[in-house]
């Protein structure tokens, strides 16, 4: 027979009704913190005259509630030359207000899955901007789906939502990162999700677009390079493009770091490539 605890007894200075809990003492009252900012739009232009009104968060830990310069100019680079999209299948990660996602679906990608943090309030924003997008073929979602995704994590499951005649479940022809490498405890990670998402072909390509927000940390963010050139991968600086003004007037650092977008490409070695 298993021995019996004694139950707890009650201690001397402690009636069993005493109520020892401080209640509503420390409660922050309400009203205390201001409420987070409430959704907003925001147009943007692209080089070919569209205007686009894109929905944000009000705000958001992973600062999707901004239109981040590489999007900008990767959005741009596209509609230069659009044969880096047409008839192959896309991958966007962090992809904020998603605008290389809406310019490579109306440049005739076969298929885009357009990602950011499985924050609902961002996807419910990100799917706003694909279905009220005209540049969008209709029916907007057999081009472009919108799915949560944690950089680093596996990706079987986001390529399985690959829409159009195309699969993907051998990795994608273009992956887009646009300004995501100035978190830099995340650079491992982000440099995972190309090897996991990239296909091993010799034409597929991720897109790295970036501006360094901290002259400071410049070097911090170019470290990423290296993350992927010790995984093996392939890097080449495709582009330098200076903005107009910069994205953040009053911030700190050299103002002209600050207006640079730069431009890298990502891809396998041929011997890693297997086609």
């Amino acid at each position: 027979m298993a021995d019996q605890k004694e139950p707890k007894s009650t201690p001397p200075h402690q009636d069993e009704e005493d109520d020892l809990s401080t209640g509503d003492m420390f409660a922050v009252p309400e009203g205390y913190y201001p409420p987070p900012p409430p959704p907003r739009t925001e147009t943007h232009t692209l080089s070919n005259g569209t205007v686009l009104t894109l929905h944000l968060v009000g705000h958001s830990v992973m600062d999707a509630h901004h239109v981040w310069n590489g999007g900008r100019v990767l959005a741009d680079h596209f509609l230069a030359d659009p044969s880096l999209v047409a008839g192959k299948t896309v991958l966007e990660v962090g992809a904020g207000a998603g605008i290389p996602s809406l310019v490579a679906a109306h440049l005739g990608a076969a298929g885009v899955v357009s990602t950011d943090y499985p924050d609902p309030d961002v996807l419910v924003a990100l799917r706003r901007n694909v279905d009220e997008c005209d540049l969008v073929p209709q029916p907007r979602a057999e081009k472009v789906v919108v799915d949560g995704y944690v950089w680093g994590k596996e990706v079987e499951a986001v390529l399985a939502k690959m829409p159009g005649p195309k699969a993907a479940s051998d990795g994608v022809d273009v992956l887009i990162m646009a300004d995501l490498l100035f978190r830099h405890t995340e650079h491992e990670n982000i440099a995972l999700t190309i090897e996991r998402a990239l296909k091993r072909s010799k034409n597929s390509r991720a897109y790295v677009f970036f501006t360094s927000y901290r002259p400071w940390l410049r070097e911090r963010d170019l470290k990423f390079f290296d993350v992927v050139r010790d995984r093996g991968f392939v890097v080449e600086k495709v582009l330098e493009k200076k903005m107009d003004t910069v994205m953040f007037k009053g911030d700190a650092g050299d103002e002209e770091v600050r207006k640079t977008c730069d431009g890298y490409v990502v891809t396998w070695p041929e011997d890693k490539c297997i086609d």
